[in-house]
């Protein structure tokens, strides 16, 4: 008797049973372990203006892809792969102030109204026609602050109409005090602007003449002497038609990364719609998310696992080595 007890504890279908059998026992009795993880806190506030509607990237089909589109996919990549806990706002950026579509939601109980928002962003949602990026950008942060959140601000930085030749606004609030990032969207390269009619409908591409192509309020740059037709009362700017390269875009790279060293921002270009996570984690504020590690569907799904070594490995033996047939002899 206990020689077939000591046989039957050395087989390897019973040991795998008795295995099965512990692991589901565990499942009863084992608690949910404490686990920290880090997330993010973030307001992404996006450049709906119409340079974004410039197709400077190149889509999977390899097609040209709009640079509104490209942010659009790359924000939903990014709230996809952001840990549970995490919280989004999304905002949108137009003329000189942005305007908030929802303030921060957790990322995963609230992922399919997260993803329904950033799937609808349209340039048509702008309420006017300007592109004032600088006011624009501080007053997300002054936003971003008042939510208590990290900045995510898309744009390609291209300034309509063109600054004065003094520059920009000064940044009138605590560089870094709101953490976060500047992501450059669009090509290095020129690309014409796509023109719409009343109706939404791309009528062309925007010509030297349909847009301002230089700035003329305030004190005259510092080349006006030179230019034809200077006159210091009368025409400070020159006689002629200012020219330029305004009806075309690219993304600003310079004078994000300056807006960026202004207000404590980092600064990253966005290569495609996989591009921000990894900009993200090095530039936002890690805050520490309290969770549980349920190891019981584990403990299950290896008790199960033996269960079915030791009913299907004999068939699967029988099947893999067939028994040859003996010969009788005569």
């Amino acid at each position: 008797m206990k020689a077939h007890l000591a046989h039957n504890l050395r087989d390897g279908r019973f040991q795998a049973l008795a295995g099965a059998a512990f692991l589901a026992a565990l499942t009863f009795v084992l608690p949910a372990l404490p686990l920290t993880r880090t997330g993010v806190s973030v307001l992404a506030v996006v450049d709906i203006t119409g340079s974004m509607n410039v197709r400077d990237y190149t889509g999977a089909d390899g097609k040209p892809v709009s640079r509104l589109d490209t942010a659009r996919a790359a924000l939903r990549d990014l709230v996809a792969a952001l840990p549970c806990g995490s919280r989004f706002a999304l905002g949108l950026f137009t003329e000189r102030r942005p305007f908030l579509l929802f303030t921060p939601i957790e990322v995963c109980a609230d992922f399919a109204p997260i993803d329904g928002a950033l799937a609808a962003l349209d340039w048509r949602m702008a309420w006017e026609g300007d592109s004032r990026i600088s006011a624009g950008l501080f007053r997300s942060i002054e936003m971003a602050r008042s939510l208590d959140t990290d900045l995510l601000f898309l744009t390609d930085g291209q300034e309509a109409p063109p600054l004065p030749s003094t520059g920009g606004p000064a940044f009138e609030g605590k560089p870094g005090a709101v953490r976060g990032l500047i992501v450059g969207v669009g090509a290095y390269a020129l690309s014409p602007i796509p023109r719409y009619n009343d109706r939404g409908r791309e009528i062309g591409f925007y010509g030297a003449g349909d847009v301002q192509q230089e700035n003329r309020f305030g004190p005259p740059p510092a080349d006006a002497e030179s230019r034809e037709g200077y006159n210091p009362r009368n025409a400070p700017f020159g006689g002629a038609a200012a020219t330029g390269s305004e009806h075309l875009s690219s993304v600003r790279e310079p004078y994000l990364k300056k807006l960026a060293a202004e207000t404590g921002l980092a600064y990253a270009h966005l290569d495609g719609p996989a591009g921000l996570g990894a900009p993200l984690r090095a530039a936002a504020t890690p805050r520490p998310l309290a969770g549980r590690l349920d190891l019981r569907p584990f403990l299950g799904g290896a008790a199960l696992a033996l269960v079915l070594c030791v009913f299907l490995l004999p068939t699967w033996r029988a099947l893999r080595f067939p028994r040859r047939p003996t010969l009788k002899k005569a």
